[in-house]
């Protein structure tokens, strides 16, 4: 049998030590609570991140637009190349507003991956003041099966 490590309170024993320790603990926890909360009604998975392998297989796509310097610098190109390294499949095109917009379809893992490498990487002549990443859903199938540039 364990030890009863709480106080006559019913707090654990380093929780009245420390009010660091319990303003943290009670922090986190709140946390996770609302991640799994949001998590099951998204309809991701039932479990907290790291507790299952499969959260990360996830299929999603998301659709993207990239401000700033971003055409004639071979963004698209560097989009293209970077989403395949990940095994990403989708689009990316300019637009008549001087921005790059496109879409994203992969494991959720390596979209998260590409949406970092969008938002702060890019092309090296590139200069990206900002991303904005919309219509995130989960989607049982990829809808292309290669990433293209459109024209």
């Amino acid at each position: 049998m364990l030890p009863d490590l709480r106080e006559k309170g019913g707090a654990p024993r380093w929780a009245a030590e420390s009010p660091c320790h319990k303003i943290r603990g009670s922090a986190g926890l709140a946390g996770v609570g609302l991640l799994i909360a949001l998590l099951s009604a998204l309809g991701c998975c039932s479990q907290a991140p790291g507790l299952s392998m499969a959260e990360g297989n996830t299929l999603v796509s998301v659709d993207y637009e990239i401000f700033g310097k971003v055409q004639r610098v071979f963004f698209r190109k560097y989009t293209q190349a970077e989403g395949k390294k990940l095994g990403l499949v989708g689009w990316v095109q300019n637009t008549d507003r001087g921005t790059v917009q496109g879409q994203l379809q992969g494991p959720i893992s390596k979209v998260r991956s590409m949406q970092e490498w969008l938002e702060k990487t890019g092309s090296p002549k590139s200069h990206i003041d900002r991303a904005n990443f919309n219509n995130e859903k989960v989607i049982s199938k990829l809808d292309y099966s290669d990433f293209q540039i459109v024209k």
